[in-house]
């Protein structure tokens, strides 16, 4: 008997789209990563909930505002869409890294607005949190959330930190898609 499905929370630069240090600021430099879209589509037809959490400082520091955000988020969901998938929510931090919000990776406050929105918690319900950096790992971790690395976006320089946790590795975002539906259903 296959296992509960749980509930798959993706950070967004360097996991979903291509991320850069200079920020991703608008739509146009808004650029899916190979296979991020169709896997996002395939988690979702196998009937997986996808929740994309995602640290937003660029709008604290004036690079873009959150009308901007929107416009990148509908281009991704409706890009899920064209694939045949669909995006149950999706949560950001408008904040910069000295604001004190309770949002921010790695804290948790964004998972538990998704929690709240679902009548779960994640630490007696299953759901992964899949990030490219320590701090998406963080976060899942507090919340009892599975932790999962992909090698994309930052992920190789985060495989090699110091940390504390067991978490599972996937170079990318398909190939954890591929692993996850197998293990699920």
């Amino acid at each position: 008997m296959a296992q509960p499905k749980p509930v798959i929370l993706l950070d967004r630069d360097g996991v979903i789209n291509q991320d850069s240090k200079e920020y991703v600021k608008s739509v146009d430099e808004w650029i899916p990563l190979p296979g991020s879209i169709k896997s996002i589509a395939a988690l979702s037809k196998a009937g997986f909930k996808i929740f994309v959490v995602t640290n937003q400082s660029g709008i604290a520091r004036g690079y873009y505002d959150e009308v901007t955000l929107g416009h990148m988020h509908k281009k991704m969901t409706d890009l899920v869409e064209a694939e045949g998938g669909v995006i149950d929510g999706i949560e950001y931090c408008p904040h910069g890294p000295d604001d004190a919000c309770d949002c921010r990776k790695p804290k948790s406050g964004m998972i538990e607005r998704i929690e709240a929105k679902l009548g779960v918690d994640f630490t007696q319900s299953p759901a992964i949190m899949v990030g490219d950096s320590l701090r998406d790992l963080q976060a899942g971790i507090n919340r009892g959330c599975a932790p999962v690395l992909v090698l994309t976006g930052n992920g190789r320089d985060t495989q090699y930190k110091d940390i504390d946790f067991h978490f599972d590795i996937y170079t990318d975002l398909a190939a954890f898609t591929v692993a996850t539906i197998y293990k699920y259903t």
